[in-house]
Parts: structure tokens; C-alpha cells; sequence
């Protein structure tokens, strides 16, 4: 009875072969160093823990071979070398002498999986192919070398002509292959024909191991990929970020937290804690962005925006699901901008530790909507500053205000400003040149003072600053330091813009200099 239990919770295990050196390499503009295939591959083997890689096609460079000579010397020492594949022909034997020369113990050969490419790409009868793939795979077994088979365009052979797919499965059960692998080569299958195609093929083939591969044309491989796994393939193969041909090939991070959610009966060994950092750096070697919106390794997927989310999240989270960005080594982020509420803004004023009051909070919250309606990002770094603007704006009633400016800056013409001041109720304007849109805005405001007869404090120092450590393009702060002959003070202004930051920074002058 104890042994029944224990067999009863057994789960069955997923290979997972990773695809992101050879098939991710076809991704337009992407081309790998060897340096970089070898980091790669070593981390998607010990950090990622995934059981196989292909790293290569065979034939395809003196760089390619030297990039998998130094894979397969390091996959040696580590006893990993039947995890190490790589894609060949079938050619007369010129990619098994490739393969020995360069230390691969495996090869993935590609045959045709559809009567459509056989007879119009090879223009061969199945009796033909299937003798030059028996005379490779015998040839490989001579050298050591282990053999997997895909059947190119399978996905359209099982549409078009199954009749010669079983054939040829037929042919492959009387070899010594380790594995079949059954590629969606053009991304044409939805997920209800991935699932009886496959369901009919692992039924009549129950003792062989099959692979499915996946591709993206229609975003659906991630979704045939959970029916692959249902209809009980043994394999399947994916690539970081989705990278591949055209729309790409299966995300490894999205089958990974599918399967782990949704298929509670199948096991895989991938680490997910370590998927966000090896996507950030394949994302780094390629320079191939990845989408702020894309799944599990995009940049706002684990941000809430809308203020109700962080309000509900606050209340026993209620927006969370099981995708919990700590599982891959991320934490969850509130967006700041015009739909933060209260809530986002006390969130990230948690992680500063700070607190405000509700009336404090409340002007903050105008102020950061009053930014995100110009579109301007901002982050938790930006806040402290924020709230000094805000609450140094309460210090004194403003009796002078810049009621509006017009900065010109044209090439081969000084910059001018033309100032519009309200003093006391009484608008003044005046029109000024300088070396700067700033120096021209303060000899403007000069003019006005000395029309007044008005003594204004005199500029003795002018700092530009961002907030440390913000990415946003949100807010530079201008601190001023002026002098009125009796004492220093300073004044500081926040913006998007660092003429308009010194213009606020001035405006708070003109306002404690006559108070």
C-alpha cells in the first residue's frame, strides 16, 4: 500500500532541450562570438540547470567550429557531453567527420518530416531518403556519436500527408535513434492539432522519445506547447526570450512557469529563480530588446500601474496571481504617473522609508499626475525630490508670480527671453538677450526690477542634479544659491526641463526675498 501511494505521486519527467545558440542564432542580426556561445552555454547548463543545449549547426564556419571545439573541450571536463548537440546533414558523412573534429557526441539530424519538402527540396522518393539516413545514423553509431532525428516541416506532413509520416516513423523505430523530434517548422499548428497529431504519434509509438519544437508565426507556441506536453511528448525545445526565426521559437521562460503552474503531474528541471538574469544577459550579447510587455522577463510585467491595483494589493492582494516576480528573482514595482493613486505612491514610499501625512500625500499625488500628463516617467528615486518641491512650496505665499516666458534660441542670434511678471496684482513685461535662455530670462527680470526700483538678490551659485539612481527622464532639480547682500540662501526648482527647473528655483527667490 505505501509503495502504491508512492508511485501514485511520481511525476513525469519533461526534457528540456534549449535551442537559444543554434536556432536562436537565426534570429535577423543576431550573430554570437565564441566567447559569448561559451558563457552561454554554460549558463544555461549550470545556472538554468537545462538538460540539453544546441549549440551549432555543423559546416556552417571556421568560427562556428571553433566556437563548439570550445564548448564540447569545457562540456568534457564536466562530464557533460551527451548534453551538448548539434545540428546535422544528411550529407555523405561530412558533418559526423565535422563533428569528431570539432568534439560533439551528438548529433540532431535533419531529414524531411513532409512529402512537400522531400520531393520538391530533395526531389527523392522516401525509399531513397530513408537509406541515406540509415547509412548516417550507422556511420555516427561507428564514431561515438548519438543520434537524434527532426523531421523538418513535420507539422505539415501530419496535415498534408500522414500516410508518409507514419512511414517514415515506422522506418526510424527499426534504427538506433535516441530521440525523434517533431518540429512546427513554419509555426502553422494550433494547439488542437498539435494535440492529436502528437497524441496519435506517442499512442502508436509508446517506447519512443519525442520532442516537439515549437515556432511563434502565429503566437501559439506556448499554447501548443502546454498540448504538447498534455498529448505526451517527452521533450521539448525552447530558446531565451523566444529568440529564432521569424516570430521566434517557444520563450524557455514562459513554458517554464506554464508547465510548473498549470501541470502540477510533469516535472522539469529548470531553476526558474535564474531566468530573468540569463534572459537580461543573452538580451545584452544580442542587442535583441526585449518588449517591457513580454511575460515573465519584461520590464513592466511585475509593475502595477493603475492606483485601485495597489489599493487592492494592499488589501490581503488582491491583484496578485501566481506569478509571483520573487520566483524568478524579480520584485513587484508601482508604477508612478497620472493613474498612480495614493496607494502606489505610499508603496514606494515604504521602500524609502518615508511617511507622509494625507494632505502631504495628497499634494505629492497631484504633482506626480501632473507629470505623467506630460508623459514624463517617473520612478521611486524621483520621490524624495518631489516632496521637497512640494513641501518647500508651502513655506511662503507667492506675491510675485512668473505669469509666463517665451525662450528663443536660434542659430547665429543670442538667446532671448521675453518675461511676463505679476507684482502685487500689476503685470510687467519686458524683453531681454543673454548668453544662455537663462541668462537672457534673468537680465529680462533684472529690467523689470530696476523698472520698480526693486533690489534683486544676486545668483552666486547654479547646481543641476538628477535623482540617483533614477532611470527616468522625469525631473532634473536646479538648486540656486543667491545672496542679498546680509545672507546666503537657496532655492531649488524641479522639471522636466533644467531651464524651466531654474526658472521655478527663481520664482521661489523672488517670493522669500520680499517676505
Amino acid at each position: 500500500m505505501v509503495y502504491y501511494q508512492k508511485a501514485k505521486k511520481m511525476k513525469r519527467k519533461i526534457e528540456i532541450m534549449d535551442t537559444t545558440l543554434r536556432d536562436g542564432e537565426q534570429t535577423s542580426g543576431v550573430s554570437f562570438s565564441a566567447a559569448e556561445k561559451l558563457t552561454i552555454a554554460q549558463l544555461l547548463l549550470e545556472e538554468l540547470n537545462i538538460d540539453r543545449i544546441e549549440i551549432a549547426s555543423a559546416r556552417v564556419s571556421e568560427g562556428e567550429f571553433q566556437a563548439v571545439k570550445g564548448i564540447t573541450a569545457w562540456a568534457e571536463s564536466k562530464g557533460y557531453s551527451d548534453r551538448i548537440e548539434v545540428l546535422a546533414f544528411v550529407d555523405g558523412g561530412i558533418s559526423i567527420e565535422w563533428m569528431k573534429k570539432a568534439g560533439a557526441k551528438v548529433q540532431n539530424l535533419l531529414t524531411k518530416g513532409s512529402m512537400n519538402h522531400l520531393t520538391h527540396q530533395l526531389k527523392k522518393t522516401p525509399e531513397q531518403h530513408f537509406a541515406e539516413i540509415a547509412e548516417i545514423i550507422a556511420l555516427a553509431k561507428e564514431n561515438d556519436i548519438e543520434t537524434n532525428i527532426y523531421l523538418e516541416d513535420w507539422s505539415n506532413g501530419m496535415k498534408n500527408s500522414p500516410e508518409y509520416v507514419f512511414r517514415f516513423l515506422d522506418f526510424l523505430a527499426t534504427q538506433p535513434v535516441k530521440r525523434i523530434l517533431l518540429p512546427d517548422t513554419l509555426g502553422v499548428l494550433i494547439p488542437s492539432q498539435t494535440f492529436e497529431y502528437i497524441s496519435k504519434i506517442t499512442a502508436k509509438y509508446p517506447k519512443i522519445h519525442f520532442d516537439f519544437h515549437a515556432h511563434n508565426d502565429y503566437d501559439l507556441s506556448v499554447a501548443n506547447v502546454l498540448e504538447a506536453v498534455k498529448a505526451g511528448v517527452n521533450g521539448l525545445h525552447v530558446t531565451v526570450n523566444g529568440m529564432g526565426e521569424r516570430a521566434g521559437n517557444a520563450p524557455i521562460e514562459s513554458v517554464v512557469a506554464v508547465i510548473n503552474d498549470f501541470l502540477p503531474e510533469v516535472k522539469i528541471n529548470v531553476k526558474e529563480s535564474s531566468l530573468y538574469s540569463v534572459s537580461k544577459l543573452v538580451e545584452t550579447f544580442t542587442g535583441y530588446r526585449i518588449p517591457a510587455n513580454k511575460p515573465i522577463v519584461g520590464d513592466n510585467v511585475f509593475t502595477q500601474t493603475a492606483g485601485i491595483h495597489a489599493d487592492g494589493d494592499n488589501k490581503n492582494n488582491l491583484y496578485f496571481n501566481d506569478l509571483l516576480p520573487e520566483r524568478f528573482g524579480r520584485k513587484r514595482k508601482y508604477a508612478l504617473g497620472k493613474t498612480s493613486g495614493k496607494a502606489n505612491i505610499e508603496k514606494n514610499l515604504q521602500e524609502l522609508g518615508l511617511q507622509l501625512n494625507q494632505e502631504d500625500l495628497k499634494l505629492v499625488t497631484q504633482r506626480i499626475i501632473e507629470l505623467g500628463d506630460k508623459k514624463e516617467t517617473v520612478t521611486k528615486e524621483d520621490l524624495p525630490y518631489i516632496i521637497s518641491d512640494v513641501l518647500d512650496s508651502q513655506t511662503y505665499e507667492d506675491k510675485i508670480v512668473i505669469e509666463t516666458y517665451v525662450l528663443v534660441h536660434s542659430k547665429g542670434m543670442r538667446p532671448s527671453t521675453t518675461l511676463c511678471l505679476k507684482i502685487d496684482g500689476e503685470i510687467i513685461e519686458e524683453n531681454a538677450q543673454g548668453d544662455g535662455q537663462f541668462d537672457a530670462f534673468m537680465n529680462a527680470l533684472t529690467k523689470i526690477y530696476k523698472s520698480k526700483k526693486m533690489t534683486l538678490p544676486k545668483l552666486i551659485d547654479y547646481a543641476v542634479r538628477i535623482p540617483p539612481g533614477s532611470s527616468s527622464d522625469a525631473l532634473c532639480e536646479t538648486i540656486i544659491t543667491w545672496t542679498n547682500g546680509k545672507k546666503e540662501f537657496k532655492t531649488r526648482g524641479l522639471d522636466s526641463d533644467q531651464t524651466v527647473a531654474a526658472i521655478k528655483a527663481t520664482q521661489k527667490m523672488l517670493n522669500i526675498a520680499t517676505a
